[in-house]
């Protein structure tokens, strides 16, 4: 019985990143944000890397789908910019702390940044 609640905790523990990937955290609570915008995926991918960059320290960046990872200050931050129309495109801003609890306020203001960054 210990065993299977202990299996329950663990599989419930995780939570998927807007690039695909898994992470061990809180999965139940709202951790994105997204932004759609009447641009290109190029206009707005450089403007999230700005963003990014000048806020905190960029990870890795995949251009194969469009994602980045970055640090700012103890926060992971995963992002993604996919076509939605012909003209229109989305960013979605996912951040975690280190204990995996989601901080859906710098996700805010981090798309928030990258919005200002595209006038």
């Amino acid at each position: 019985m210990m065993v299977l609640g202990l299996c329950g905790l663990i599989l419930s523990g995780c939570y998927t990143t807007v690039d695909g990937g898994r992470k061990a955290g809180v999965p139940w609570m709202k951790d994105t944000i997204e932004g759609r915008y009447e641009r290109s995926v190029e206009d707005l991918y450089s403007a999230a890397l700005e963003v990014l960059s000048f806020n905190g320290t960029l990870v890795s960046e995949n251009r194969i789908n469009n994602s980045m990872v970055a640090k700012v200050d103890t926060t992971t931050v995963y992002l993604q910019v996919e076509a939605v129309g012909p003209t229109i495109s989305r960013v979605l801003v996912q951040s975690r702390t280190r204990f995996g609890q989601p901080d859906v306020d710098l996700s805010s203001e981090l798309e928030k940044q990258i919005a200002l960054q595209l006038k």
